[in-house]
């Protein structure tokens, strides 16, 4: 009797409950996402205002010429279209850490974290979660874009999307590993200044390597070995059909190293957040 309980015990979930506890987060992630209508719109604020406003007076100043994926000169708004792309996951990555910090104060991530699934495959569901709601607001960028005369070729609306999937769930478990040191919400807006301004300004969202080098080398390589540079760069070779294959590289081991410090800095017993005296998570 006692083996046959062991038994049971030891085989743990079905796949039907890990499906399940997985649309359950989506499904709350994507309420969640509807019934906040400003974070929708504040999303688009950004990139919108650097496609409308920004690409409009640099324009004349800074030239794009001839450089991979592209075949023939571009204007600096369809350059700067994969960074804002990118820069709109990296924004609801960290949005979603916030959400995370809140959460596990006094939501019902509290609740998650010491259920009996696996507290991985619950960060994981998480992040499964955010990307999913990243992708929504990408696509309706490039809507948006698509009448600016910001359209490349029509599969490259499908090629991407298996690079955004990647890119979505690199920032989102970048966004996952910082949340996990931060107690107080308070803190979190220090940290997001000190994170996603140095990432984004810091790549080859607004301007071309070649030309970060041509004014600074040092700042050149700062760019080359920043993993948001490669996001980006995966994104704009995405969307004309093509693979760049370093950026590949880097933006998978950079997801997967990511997600391995945000599960070890979860796990109470090991990680950054501690157990109480209570046998609560602080």
């Amino acid at each position: 009797m006692s083996s046959t309980i062991v038994g049971q015990t030891r085989s743990g979930f079905s796949l039907a409950e890990y499906v399940t506890c997985l649309n359950g987060i989506v499904w709350r992630e994507g309420l969640r996402f509807l019934h906040q209508r400003e974070r929708f719109v504040s999303a688009l604020v950004r990139p919108l205002v650097w496609l409308f406003i920004f690409a409009a007076g640099f324009r004349q100043v800074l030239g794009i010429s001839i450089i991979p994926p592209y075949e023939t000169y571009i204007l600096y708004e369809v350059y700067i279209a994969p960074g804002l792309m990118a820069m709109i996951q990296l924004f609801n990555g960290m949005q979603s850490s916030l959400s995370m910090v809140y959460d596990r104060e006094m939501g019902n991530m509290r609740t998650l974290l010491v259920s009996p699934l696996p507290r991985w495959y619950l960060l994981f569901c998480k992040l499964v979660a955010g990307t999913a709601v990243s992708l929504l607001q990408v696509y309706a960028f490039l809507l948006i874009a698509w009448f600016w005369d910001i359209a490349p070729p029509p599969i490259g609306y499908l090629t991407v999307l298996p690079t955004l999937i990647l890119s979505g769930l690199m920032l989102g478990a970048l966004g996952m590993l910082i949340s996990s040191g931060i107690k107080q919400l308070e803190n979190f807006a220090g940290v997001m200044n000190f994170v996603i301004f140095p990432m984004f300004f810091a790549s080859s969202a607004l301007y071309p390597l070649w030309r970060v080098q041509e004014g600074s080398p040092l700042l050149y390589y700062v760019c080359l070995f920043n993993p948001f540079t490669h996001a980006v760069e995966l994104i704009r070779f995405a969307l004309y059909g093509q693979i760049n294959w370093i950026s590949l590289a880097v933006v998978s081991c950079c997801t997967a190293a990511f997600m391995i410090g945000a599960i070890y800095a979860y796990d109470p017993s090991r990680g950054l957040i501690r157990r109480g005296p209570a046998g609560g998570e602080i």
